[in-house]
């Protein structure tokens, strides 16, 4: 099970169990995820498609969308093929380095999912507050510096996990009793002392999730004060309903990465394992699949977009978001 260098205690591989207590169901519980990676993919990556080849979509609002799109679909293609892999096969073990890149890539593309979603707010603040100024305020080369700086924020705070995973050791055994490499349950395998894992976990999560987080709502409480001094209804319905997407993206992202987070460190025996687990994979595979939903059900551009490419028909693009 261990390395050569048996001193160092470190596995050639783990073992995931997938969902502890419920390993009978697993081929039941694979389904509605399954079916999940399927609407997220297929969402997603028709999205991405429909931006790149609307000019009607050629703005900085739907470029953002395309970013986060390709964050959605890279983050659960990094889970959930392996996932199932454990459900229908039972192919539980995973490289020991390959569990470290997977928990690289998990946490990073999250971290970059929470910073699109903080650039889109970003974006809705110019647009109703500037809306004269929006264009030359968010031009193409702001839009790339800001998803760069973005990707390279997640980058340079998640890849010391990779270093803090790895020097442990890891005398208990090889099983991990999730059905993917996350920081927390990978460490907690381990026999030694993880705090400093803990401690910097929580730091990322301050420098990423709650800034965000103060960030969007900064963003929206200018943006309610901009929309409730409009003099026109239609104007502040029209304002508000350029946001509701994202306001629906943020919750439906935010609210299982927090209870995810808060269990793994605070919630001890009070959360049933096998909740955790399921909710930990809903975190990772909700906002892929409901994204494009949303976007597709609220946003109008995208509406006659999806029309035009499924009926192959000519449609006149009208300007609301």
């Amino acid at each position: 099970m261990f390395g050569a260098n048996s001193s160092s205690l470190t596995p050639k591989f783990f073992i995931l169990n997938g969902v502890p207590g419920l390993e009978t169901a697993h081929i039941w519980i694979s389904l509605p995820f399954c079916f999940m990676y399927i609407i997220a993919v297929v969402g997603n990556c028709g999205l991405i498609y429909l931006i790149g080849h609307e000019e009607a979509l050629h703005h900085p609002m739907y470029y953002f969308l395309a970013l986060l799109s390709f964050t959605d679909v890279t983050l659960c293609t990094t889970t959930v093929p392996n996932m199932l892999c454990i459900f229908w096969f039972n192919l539980k073990e995973i490289d020991f380095n390959g569990c470290l890149a997977q928990m690289f890539f998990v946490h990073m593309l999250t971290g970059m999912e929470s910073g699109v979603l903080m650039l889109m707010a970003l974006d809705r603040y110019v647009a109703i507050c500037y809306p004269l100024r929006y264009a030359t305020i968010l031009t193409s080369a702001v839009i790339a510096k800001a998803g760069l700086a973005t990707l390279l924020r997640g980058v340079m705070l998640i890849f010391p996990f990779t270093f803090l995973t790895k020097r442990l050791p890891y005398c208990r055994g090889n099983f991990i009793p999730h059905t993917y490499c996350d920081h927390m349950s990978v460490a907690k395998v381990s026999c030694g002392n993880f705090r400093v894992n803990a401690i910097y976990g929580l730091m990322v999560a301050l420098l990423i999730g709650v800034f965000d987080m103060c960030c969007i709502a900064v963003s929206y409480t200018m943006i309610l004060r901009a929309v409730v001094s409009l003099s026109s209804t239609d104007a502040r319905h029209k304002a508000f309903s350029s946001c509701t997407s994202h306001i629906c993206a943020i919750v439906i992202t935010y609210v299982p990465a927090f209870f995810t987070f808060f269990t793994h460190r605070f919630g001890g025996h009070s959360v049933p394992h096998h909740i955790h687990i399921i909710v930990a994979n809903l975190y990772l595979l909700l906002p892929p699949t409901m994204n494009p939903i949303v976007y597709g059900i609220k946003t109008k551009l995208i509406r006659e977009g999806v029309i035009k490419f499924l009926l192959g028909e000519k449609v006149v693009f009208t300007q609301d978001t």
